[in-house]
């Protein structure tokens, strides 16, 4: 005889400290921890000037290693791959071991204490170790996707923007804990994000959906936070910008930094202590005399009835199949004879389905205009800062300006599209094609040398890049569903090499070593092996930068195709079959637990 209604005994409850380390929202804690150390790869402005002189690489090599970085952060088919099949922990465990690999390599190169390697050898060596990137990304930030499908474009705007702000992050800490020394910061991008990923290996996992009445709430206490993190970043750096820290004073800036780290934690266990305090209070109410009361009878001979969703494991057991694992097992069409007729917007497309869209190829290559030339400029910002006149302190502060800026670009890019789209129907593509057009003023800013220009530059740069994220990764997860999003989330991220190579070691990296060797000819010296070329002036720059802008117009041009093509979609509502499956699985979980006691007889007492 059991007594219906209840949610297990007072007994088998979790303790608090248990419900807090295994709950959703401290899951949401170490993604974000994960994130604000995932994004090592925009610090190579900072670093980048050690490994030309370090190896005596000149401009174009230089360019070529970056877009190796680039590469390597951004092809993560390999482990959305990967991702499809095994549990997020593994994916974020061979992206620690890949971040680790890699810049201890580079480290070692650097410092010499290894022989100087061979062009392809650093090239790979840092696509390596870039590469980790994609792997958090999707074991982290994917798997919080698919825990909160209806508020991705928060999720997303959230997560990517830490991955901005790590950035500014690490460059705080590699101050307070190795002070003013640049190789040192390799080794730190080594270490520091490998630890972190292995100590929340079993964290990240797939979660039962549930909408929690205030899970906005939430997520805009953990922005709240986040804003009073990149605001102390900015004093610290308009501070160490303006006076010389000492080594004390660093490590205290430090220390704060991660302070406000920690912080989200106290929303965590908030949270959880209101739903921990929910449930026991329901234990107590079901086991009160005063309360109404079911004294339900088992028939233990009874067959079990399960609904058409439900099978059991052998062990007593129930499980309730999802929708889209039902469809799955029940579709035994090859996706090579349907790749060229996908389904309606926002359902589940196969990843052919999805590649082969006109609306993937129009995001593609807006994506490859606009990512390829903003990263250009962000590559290069220590080269364009040396060549404009700006002083060597300046190029660190231009670096956590654009780290600083990515990260605001992309919390309110996630959360205002997600407003936008909610309250008006606003269109994300539409958003995507206004950031592409501000971008814009950044690149001719660079190029045609304003006064103080190259700081206004970074800011809009760094804006405009981090806003294209999360715009681009939400629109392919509702244009192209959810079901293979590990994959085509990653898939998205190519287009960033392809413009990263052709803007940047093809146009960028030619014109300012031709310009270097003019400038080198003119003044009569003779360039030694292994010298590396160095241009000053604005026409260093120039003609690049005029070439990234027209390119930019073009991709936004392009945007507004998809723009027109998606208009009726995101008129709809989007989120509806969302909620739909939330409430249809919470039916049959409620049906299959009832049906899995056998036919029982109620009696009403008290």
């Amino acid at each position: 005889m059991v007594l219906a209604g209840g949610g297990g005994s007072a007994s088998t409850m979790k303790s608090l400290p248990l419900q807090i380390l295994t709950g959703r929202w401290f899951m949401v804690f170490a993604s974000l921890l994960i994130m604000s150390a995932a994004g090592a790869t925009y610090m190579f402005g900072l670093y980048s000037a050690e490994i030309k002189s370090s190896l005596g690489y000149d401009q174009t090599t230089l360019n070529l290693l970056s877009f190796f970085k680039d590469l390597g952060a951004n092809v993560g088919i390999l482990s959305g791959l990967i991702n499809e099949v095994t549990p997020p922990w593994v994916v974020l465990s061979i992206g620690a071991v890949l971040n680790f690999f890699g810049y201890f390599m580079i480290w070692l190169s650097v410092t010499k204490k290894i022989p100087t390697p061979k062009i392809w050898q650093m090239c790979l060596y840092i696509c390596i170790g870039a590469n980790s990137q994609s792997f958090a990304n999707t074991g982290a930030l994917v798997t919080l996707v698919k825990n909160f499908p209806e508020s991705r474009g928060v999720v997303l705007g959230l997560l990517k923007g830490f991955v901005g702000l790590s950035g500014a992050i690490i460059t705080q800490l590699y101050l307070g804990v190795y002070g003013d020394n640049l190789k040192s910061l390799i080794l730190l991008i080594g270490w520091l994000p490998a630890a972190i990923s292995f100590a929340f290996l079993r964290t990240i996992r797939i979660m039962k959906v549930v909408k929690h009445p205030n899970e906005l709430k939430v997520f805009y206490n953990f922005l709240y936070i986040s804003l009073g993190l990149a605001g102390f970043l900015m004093i610290m750096i308009i501070f160490q910008k303006r006076f010389n820290f000492t080594q004390s004073e660093n490590r205290g800036s430090a220390a704060a930094v991660v302070v406000l780290l920690c912080l989200p934690l106290a929303v965590v266990i908030k949270e959880e202590y209101s739903i921990w305090k929910s449930k026991k209070e329901a234990q107590l109410q079901l086991q009160s005399p005063s309360i109404d009361l079911k004294i339900v009878t088992e028939n233990q001979n009874t067959e079990t009835i399960l609904p058409p969703s439900a099978t059991s494991n052998g062990g007593g057991e129930v499980l309730v199949l999802p929708t889209s694992q039902k469809q799955a097992d029940s579709d035994s069409v090859s996706c090579w004879r349907t790749m060229f007729q996908p389904p309606n917007r926002g359902d589940d497309y196969t990843i052919l389905q999805a590649l082969f869209s006109i609306d993937m190829l129009i995001l593609f290559f807006a994506t490859i205009c606009g990512v390829g030339g903003t990263l250009t400029a962000i590559d290069n910002l220590g080269q364009i800062g040396a060549s404009l006149g700006y002083p060597k302190r300046s190029i660190s502060t231009f670096v956590s300006l654009v780290s600083i800026w990515n990260y605001l670009g992309r919390v309110v890019a996630g959360f205002v599209s997600e407003i936008f789209l909610t309250k008006y129907k606003f269109p994300r593509p539409l958003m995507l094609t206004l950031i592409l057009l501000l971008s814009c003023l950044g690149h001719l800013l660079i190029a045609f040398n304003v006064p103080s220009g190259l700081y206004i530059a970074s800011i809009i740069i760094g804006f405009c890049f981090g806003a294209q994220w999360p715009l681009l990764f939400a629109i392919i997860s509702e244009v192209f569903g959810l079901k293979y999003y590990s994959t085509l989330y990653n898939f998205g991220s190519v287009a960033s090499p392809i413009g990263l190579y052709i803007l940047n070691v093809k146009v960028t990296g030619h014109l300012y070593d031709k310009e270097a060797e003019r400038q080198m000819r003119a003044s009569g010296a003779i360039r030694k092996a292994g010298q590396g070329l160095n241009c000053v002036g604005v026409d260093c720059f120039k003609l690049s930068f005029i070439i990234i802008t027209a390119v930019t117009v073009l991709g936004a041009l392009v945007s507004v195709l998809l723009v027109i093509r998606t208009r009726k979609f995101y008129r709809s509502d989007i989120y509806k079959k969302f909620r739909e499956e939330a409430e249809k699985a919470e039916k049959e979980m409620a049906v299959a637990g009832n049906g899995a006691a056998g036919p029982v007889s109620e009696t009403k007492v008290g």
